[in-house]
């Protein structure tokens, strides 16, 4: 027995070949071993895991905690001790859940670190002996056995076994393999033992490159760009209105004093403080939800990215069939029927084990009544040389009985000549079915009694499944690894109509409506047709349940694990289905939609708000010469404002109907239109104040953060609902946060506690004027969603 270093460079990837000699079926020397691995690196996956103290300092790094970060520097130079504790606990919370939710790729690496083998029985100097897997290099004589773990990618020499490759391929069926055969790192031993010779171990096995595409696959969330392009939208604008003041402040040679902190109050006004909370807290509510109906989020952003998705890549086995074989038809010869052409079957099937063909057949038989069956005297195990399982019995007058049950082309001629059978034969293999045929009678004149077809049924709910998606705006495609025949077979009977991909590279500009299905892939196959799907503008959803399809289910924006799926699978997706069945899905979607509205009205209010708040100190300037917002002023509206007009995640909401998007320009733009009407009335009543009232600038600037406060209580009434406000009730949550709202600034007010006193009397007017401007903006809004399609 012998193998070429050829071979071994042939049959593996990524690994450089060695010079061609022949390897003794007495394995390696130990000074061989060393040497290759020391030339080739270990046979386990390199630990890129950053260090945790890292990790938390880097969400100290990006837009908003800058900006808070500067706002907390400017408040201790000024001595403003109470409002720095304030921001930096913000900041530091949003900076842990951050931290939290990073941790999920490395858990997902972690998982697939476990289901590597731990040893390896190997032939060194001679001799077999059990090593650590990571001590394995290219050229070791391995051997495989039951139960075993493949600890590396072998090539077979001999022997034969029949291995479960569903985490890496996706197939449903185990293969059985023997001498010539290649298999993979991270394959299961179902049954026999076999000799190998290593072709390729750690990063450069196939269970190496999809951990490598786990670690490195990326995709920036649609809520992390919402919350940058907001801030950086949000900064542009204030930043040049904030320039403009301070320049205005400076030439009209207003004291340092002033400045300092009208330049403050108009960095504080500007920053959108709560709205990475917002996001989060909306996110987690949905979670709670979806909890419910079992759906267990891994990821807060997975909620919000479930409203966005239009296309879903959905796995053939385990997702949309039940990943497991059942006998789908049992086709009798002529003089036979079902229940005999099973029970003979049975005879010739494991009682036991983990075949899950043998399995299939005996649980279908055991369905069936049937008299007659001859009495078993001993069964032959499957033997993947000779392609059949066999039997012998004694039939009920005595006689002996030869049960033969496998491959169609070789039970075919060890039975006596049917034309009927090869019809039917090529019937069902056409269909996509794995078929058996199943022999009998006296060992020297056997005659064919029927053929069995098995296949991996769907799910019930699946058609009725991609039947609701697509109703919601969401095209489903099958990805797979299975051979394009079966595919294309459950596609059809669940209600995929569509083209089946050519086998090959996935095209670059390869669009969802292109295909209906994809087959015949493996994992690099499955991540770059997600990658792809993402370049072209789709936001992917992908659904899957093994080890295969990790790094596709870590590169979509939501990720969904089944039921069924592997621990790999469940660390590696955004989304885990916790109930049989994928009705999960929907639910995802529609409370995602749910969560997306909820996060739409708080931006939408937040952006206006600021935009408001940081024109409203320039318009006060022009009109008093003064900051008519203080740092503390700002910082009352920032914990009164701010952090209860978050009680918008709770809210009553109707859902979109089509995939959701963050369309930041024209949100951005009606936060804008609807900000001019605030700014509109709170520089009204500013005006009523000076020219009216004759009040001092300490009192303006009472009436000035009572205006914005009410003001935003009427914004957010007015564009909680896209239509008129006689739609959906508000929450009580909603509710109770608005009274607290109104109660906390109107007291203040009126006590005159951290600003200058108001007679009840004002700010009760202020309230009543309030109220007409919500109705106002009530009709305002209509015709601005509608112009920029806000819906």
């Amino acid at each position: 027995m012998g193998i070429t270093d050829h071979a071994i460079a042939s049959a593996s990837t990524g690994a450089p070949p060695t010079p061609v000699q022949t390897i003794s079926s007495n394995g390696l020397t130990s000074q061989e071993a060393g040497e290759r691995l020391q030339r080739d690196g270990p046979n386990a996956m390199p630990d890129t895991s950053a260090h945790p103290l890292r990790n938390a300092l880097a969400q100290f790094w990006a837009p908003v905690p800058w900006l808070l970060e500067a706002a907390i520097v400017l408040q201790l130079v000024l001595h403003k001790n109470v409002e720095a504790a304030v921001i930096a606990g913000l900041l530091v919370f949003n900076a842990a859940l951050a931290y939290f939710q990073e941790s999920r790729a490395q858990a997902t690496l972690t998982a697939l670190k476990s289901r590597l083998a731990l040893n390896a029985s190997v032939r060194r100097d001679g001799g077999w002996k059990t090593i650590p897997a990571a001590e394995l290099v290219r050229g070791d004589v391995v051997t495989l056995s039951l139960g075993g773990v493949v600890a590396a990618d072998v090539h077979l020499v001999d022997g034969s076994v029949l291995l479960d490759q569903s985490m890496l391929t996706g197939e449903s069926l185990p293969i059985e393999a023997g001498a010539g055969v290649d298999t993979y790192a991270g394959a299961l031993v179902r049954r026999g033992e076999a000799t190998a010779v290593v072709t390729a171990t750690g990063v450069h096995t196939k269970f190496g490159r999809t951990a490598e595409l786990v670690r490195t696959a990326h995709v920036v969330s649609s809520q992390q760009k919402a919350v940058l392009r907001i801030v950086r939208n949000l900064s542009f604008f204030n930043a040049g209105v904030i320039l403009l003041i301070g320049t205005y402040a400076y030439f009209h040679a207003m004291p340092w004093s002033e400045i300092i902190p009208l330049l403050l109050t108009s960095v504080l006004a500007s920053i959108p403080v709560a709205l990475p909370a917002t996001f989060t807290l909306a996110a987690a509510l949905g979670a709670r939800s979806l909890a419910k109906v079992g759906v267990l989020p891994t990821r807060l952003t997975a909620v919000d990215e479930a409203a966005t998705i239009n296309i879903l890549c959905s796995d053939k086995t385990g997702t949309l069939t039940r990943n497991e074989l059942s006998v789908t038809s049992v086709r009798p010869m002529p003089g036979f029927d079902e229940a005999f052409v099973l029970g003979l079957a049975a005879l010739a099937s494991s009682d036991g084990g983990q075949d899950s063909v043998d399995a299939a057949i005996r649980s279908a038989a055991a369905h069936k009544t049937v008299s007659g069956l001859p009495k078993l005297n001993k069964f032959v195990p499957f033997d993947p040389a000779k392609k059949t399982s066999e039997a012998t019995a004694t039939g009920a007058k005595g006689e002996a009985q030869h049960i033969v049950k496998g491959a169609p082309i070789v039970v075919a001629g060890l039975a006596a000549p049917d034309p009927a059978a090869a019809p039917i034969a090529g019937e069902l293999e056409k269909q996509g079915f794995r078929v058996l045929a199943v022999a009998a009678g006296p060992p020297a004149s056997m005659q064919m009694i029927g053929f069995i077809a098995l296949s991996d049924p769907p799910r019930a709910d699946s058609t009725s499944l991609i039947s609701e998606l697509r109703t919601l705006g969401v095209r489903t495609v099958m990805v797979t690894g299975d051979a394009p025949a079966t595919a294309a077979i459950v596609a059809h009977a669940v209600g995929l109509e569509g083209a089946v991909c050519p086998p090959g590279p996935i095209p670059e500009t390869v669009k969802p409506e292109d295909f209906a299905v994809f087959a015949g892939i493996l994992p690099e196959g499955k991540f770059n047709l997600v990658k792809a799907f993402q370049r072209n503008g789709y936001t992917v959803g992908m659904c899957g349940d093994g080890a295969n399809d990790a790094p596709a289910l870590r590169q979509a924006q939501i990720g969904i694990a089944v039921s069924t799926a592997t621990d790999v699978a469940k660390s590696a997706a955004g989304v885990v289905l916790t109930e049989a069945g994928l009705g999960g899905i929907v639910a995802a979607v529609k409370e995602g939609r749910i969560t997306f509205q909820r996060i739409l009205s708080y931006s939408l209010n937040s952006v206006s708000k600021k935009i408001v708040q940081v024109l409203l100190l320039a318009v006060g300037l022009l009109i008093t010469g003064h900051a008519v917002l203080t740092p503390m002023l700002m910082v009352i509206v920032m914990i009164t404002g701010d952090f209860l007009s978050m009680s918008l995640t709770t809210d009553r909401v109707r859902r979109s109907e089509m995939p959701n998007a963050w369309n930041i320009g024209r949100i951005t733009s009606a936060a804008i239109m609807l900000g001019a009407f605030c700014l509109a009335f709170c520089t009204a009543i500013l005006i009523v104040g000076k020219f009216e009232l004759k009040l001092d600038i300490e009192a303006l600037r009472t009436i000035s953060v009572v205006a914005v406060v009410y003001g935003s209580q009427a914004t957010i009434y007015a564009i909680r609902a896209r239509r008129h406000l006689w739609g959906l009730r508000p929450t009580a949550w909603l509710v109770l946060s608005s009274v607290a709202d109104v109660l906390i600034i109107s007291t203040l007010a009126v006590r005159g506690i951290a600003m200058a006193p108001l007679p009840v009397s004002v700010v009760a007017c202020e309230f009543v004027a309030a109220i007409v401007f919500w109705l106002v903006l009530d009709a305002v809004k209509i015709p601005v969603f509608a112009r920029l399609d806000i819906s």
